[in-house]
């Protein structure tokens, strides 16, 4: 099987980028495709109607913005050129590629950028054709020393070796910023106790590899990977994305770094990227600008002339105020401009957001100074800036506040240079702990262990609640401005680092396309479907209030929401063993990105969002012996024993991905390919298991639900991406012999080749869990099947789907014994469900919608979905309680409802 590492990327552009095409040949042989534009089944004859996920038309984008489109299969063929216009007619220049096809060869997805080009729209068309040009195209230079990009405003020159990730930032023939580098603080203690003193060392991004993924003529893309070295030690490995858009005088950065640590002995104290900003105007004509919540902006000078004794004059203050450049001092009252000297300059600016409620802005003359309090609030904007008339850098970080602690520092602003750094973890806040949060309490063996199990949830094991290998993914922007940025413009910057403007397409053509299985939009046509819908709408927007009132914030947890409610406390069971952080358990992203297609909704994108980049990188292992597996709910991310394949499962960052095009999702599941090989590291039954454990490569034990779910979602995913051929077979191989079983996906497992991704014959049996189905099998099977048409595998998961909810005798008469007492009966009523709308069965259908109601470990149709305020003094601050909610509750409640009422919606009365 050829190496995920050695692959080709298949989502280059190609030329110009007028047309999309593959850089790896199609998974299967490509027919002629049927000739773009397509019939009513999804595409419009007259293009794919978009607009901006937030609504309206944005006034600053964050450099550019990228996005998906979805195709029916056989409608689009490769090579098909695209060109963007606004609902007015106004053309608009576009890249396209392509980052999915269908087993015939036709594009199953397609992505899109523009640059700083596009017209203020509320509505755009992408139809066929050939793109507008842009005015100023993105240009690469790959050379052997450094990758230069211009943008048509400004030019960047990225090192391939050495310490800087960026060596100069131009503007014209101004350099805005330079030496760009990655910046961490490391001790060797936690610092936590009353005496003594730390010791920190600082490390520096050593890039290593710099790569050129996109190179125009709307968007370039450079990978930057190395690690961070002082001394003889080297750790931390970063990859670092720039995104260049044409026309933008802004960068966009994704930075990603992979803790390999030892939690015991390395402290991350700091984190950051730091740039210097030569400052050529003179000290009053420095400006320092920081975004403050909503709108807010804090606007200062290194050397302030405003609120003196003396008088400078009204056109003087008005420009420092304003950010513009003061008239000549010679015009000045000559008792302020002959005593400049005596008026302290301020060189050192510093906002740290050390909790999700408060942010604090200090100043100083410089370094050994005491710093003077410029003032406080709640939630920072994370935008900065320093420079000055004749230019300057601007500097923003999304979810500043909610991956607290963070911080943004100006320093030596009064110097010939100022030093500029964003921390993604502040050094103010105290260390980065990562070390586990008990001692063990005895659990040295697994009988032991399993007790634990019985009584906090905690599937706990030595040495397994370890942090080395998990990751973290933060988004940048940097702006090289000609001039200091009006306040209005300062605070449009911050809206667009804060939420990044997007274009999507809606849920009708998503729906249309035939993409993600089983899931139609909203549909409240009658008063059963409506109070099903009106269900839907509260779990979603309690979980989403959750996040807020619970405050579910921070740089590790962001993103992730609990797993079981405490209702005597009144608080999600934060530090009860499995109870705590979800950590994907029973598919929480599935549900919200499904809620998200069928809705449509900016907020759903969002939390959805926000879930894949926490679940993506904090939750699984990146690197180590236990590389690509995730890990079990628990108090800490990583803490749980339980390292499995149902949490990094590719099929929870599918959607990301396609609908973004985001490449560092991308990577996530390609990485992913070879999860297979886990099987030979990690004995997922070692606590169970009867007698040695010494793993065949040839026979592995892997189940057929979560397990090979897992897997499966891997392998599409990448044959979808016209990547390794290997992934295809081995899913392939996999649905063929999972069919040939006896029983079926009722076997439970089989014995698994690893070079060939197939099953070994096997004697009849019955081993059936309730967790088989519930972390994504029923959508990558649904998937395969359309995709497939396999009449054999649609038989053998058609016999689990029909049997699971069925009665004992049932089971007996088909696979020769009862399955026994199952449980998550109302999360496979949307099995029972798909059997009936395969088979035409009105009978299945009503059982499915009466399984549904009974709500079976989940939620009953005679259920009020209502929460209460509770108020001090019994809870911390007011809170809506519905207690009778949990995440896995929720989850599966919302993906059973959605797929039901896709499938047998016309059988709910």
């Amino acid at each position: 099987m050829i190496s995920r590492r050695n692959l080709i990327l298949t989502a280059a552009a190609v030329g110009t980028a007028a047309q999309v095409g593959r850089a790896a040949g199609p998974a299967h042989a490509s027919p002629a495709a049927t000739p773009w534009p397509a019939t009513a089944s999804g595409a419009l004859e007259d293009g794919v109607q978009l607009r901006w996920l937030e609504g309206g038309a944005p006034r600053q984008l964050a450099a550019g913005s990228t996005w998906g489109v979805p195709w029916p299969k056989g409608t689009v063929p490769e090579g098909q050129s695209f060109a963007l216009r606004t609902a007015a007619g106004r053309q608009v220049p576009v890249q396209s590629w392509a980052t999915a096809y269908w087993p015939d060869g036709s594009l199953k997805w397609t992505a899109h950028a523009v640059g700083a080009e596009v017209p203020p729209a509320e509505q755009y068309v992408l139809a066929a054709g050939t793109p507008a040009a842009p005015v100023a195209a993105v240009a690469v230079r790959d050379g052997r020393d450094e990758v230069e990009v211009s943008t048509g405003v400004i030019r960047c020159a990225i090192p391939k070796k050495g310490d800087r990730l960026v060596r100069t930032l131009v503007r014209g023939d101004r350099e805005i910023a330079r030496n760009g580098r990655l910046v961490c603080l490391r001790q060797g203690e936690p610092g936590d106790d009353e005496g003594g003193s730390v010791k920190s060392e600082r490390f520096t991004g050593r890039v290593e590899a710099v790569v050129v993924e996109q190179s125009g003529p709307v968007r370039a893309v450079v990978k930057v990977e190395g690690r961070h070295r002082h001394g003889g030690r080297s750790w931390l490995p970063f990859t670092v994305r720039l995104y260049f858009y044409a026309g933008s005088d802004g960068i966009r950065a994704v930075h990603t770094f992979v803790f390999d640590g030892d939690e015991e002995k390395d402290f991350v104290r700091g984190l950051g990227i730091r740039f210097e900003v030569p400052m050529r105007d003179e000290p009053h004509n420095r400006h320092v600008r920081f975004a403050g919540p909503g709108d807010g902006v804090l606007s200062e000078a290194v050397r302030g002339i405003t609120g003196l004794r003396r008088d400078p004059g009204a056109a003087v203050r008005q420009a420092q105020v304003a950010g513009q450049a003061t008239p000549p001092t010679a015009t000045w009252d000559t008792r302020v401009s002959s005593r400049l000297h005596l008026v302290p300059a301020f060189g050192d600016y510093s906002l740290r957001q050390l909790t999700a409620d408060g942010f604090q802005i200090r100043k100083r003359t410089k370094a050994g100074h005491a710093w003077i309090p410029v003032d406080a609030g709640g939630r920072a904007g994370g935008l900065g800036y320093v420079g000055g008339p004749g230019g300057g850098f601007a500097f923003g970080m999304r979810d500043f506040w909610q991956l607290h602690p963070t911080q943004l520092d100006v320093r030596g602003a009064a110097g010939a240079a100022a030093e500029v750094t964003v921390w993604l973890w502040s050094p103010e806040a105290g260390p980065m702990d990562l070390r586990f949060y008990h001692d063990g309490l005895g659990q040295d063996t697994y009988p032991e262990q399993l007790e634990g199990l019985e009584i906090t949830y905690e599937d706990h094991e030595p040495g397994f609640g370890t942090p080395h290998g998990i990751a973290r993914t933060t988004e940048l922007v940097f702006w090289a401005l000609g001039a200091t940025p009006a306040a209005a413009r300062v605070g449009e910057m911050a809206r667009a680092v804060r939420t990044p403007p997007l274009i999507v397409t809606s849920p009708a053509h998503l729906h249309a396309a035939g993409v993600f299985g089983d899931w139609s939009p909203v549909d409240r046509s009658t008063p059963a479907k409506a109070r099903i819908e009106d269900r839907l709408d509260f779990l979603f927007e309690h979980h989403r209030g959750q996040v807020e009132q619970r405050s579910w914030y921070g740089f590790w947890d962001y993103g992730d929401i609990m797993h079981t409610y405490d209702p005597d406390r009144h608080v999600w069971r934060y530090d009860v063993g499995g109870y705590a952080w979800a950590n994907s358990e029973l598919s929480p992203d599935l549900w919200l990105w499904y809620h998200y297609l069928r809705t449509g909704k900016a907020e759903a994108f969002r939390f959805a969002e926000a879930m894949t980049r926490h679940t993506g990188e904090v939750d699984v292992y990146h690197l180590g012996k236990w590389q690509d597996l995730g890990t079990r709910h628990g108090v800490q991310h990583w803490a749980d024993s339980a390292k499995q394949l149902r949490i990094s499962t590719a099929g929870y960052r599918r959607f990301h991905y396609f609908l973004t095009a985001d490449e560092r999702t991308g990577d996530l599941m390609r990485d992913l390919v070879d999860a297979d090989r886990t099987f030979l590291v990690l004995d997922p039954l070692r606590k169970i298991r009867t007698g040695p454990y010494e793993p065949d490569p040839h026979a592995l034990a892997v189940s057929t639900g979560t397990d090979w779910s897992g897997l499966a979602l891997a392998w599409l995913t990448e044959w979808e991406r016209g990547g390794d051929p290997g992934a295809r077979e081995k899913l392939l191989n996999g649905m063929r012999t999972i069919a040939a079983m006896p029983n079926g996906f009722a076997q439970g497992s089989g014995l698994y080749d690893l070079d060939t991704g197939a099953f070994a014959p096997a004697r009849p049996a019955v081993n059936v869990g309730s967790l088989g189905a519930v972390f994504g099998l029923v959508e990558v099977c649904s998937e395969l099947i359309d995709l497939t048409g396999d009449e054999a595998f649609t038989r053998a998961w058609l016999q689990y789907c029909r049997l699971y909810n069925g009665t004992a005798a049932e089971q007996q008469a088909e696979t020769g014994q009862s399955w026994g007492s199952l449980n998550l009966r109302q999360a496979h009523s949307r099995l029972t469900a798909y059997a009936a709308a395969k088979l035409g069965d009105a009978g299945l259908a009503a059982r499915a919608w009466e399984e549904f109601d009974t709500g079976h470990a989940g939620y009953p149709a005679t259920r009020e979905f209502t929460s209460a305020r509770v108020e001090g003094p019994n809870v911390l601050k007011p809170v809506d309680e519905a207690s009778f909610v949990s995440t896995n509750a929720s989850s599966q409640y919302g993906l059973a409802a959605i797929q039901c009422l896709a499938l047998v919606g016309d059988r709910l009365t």
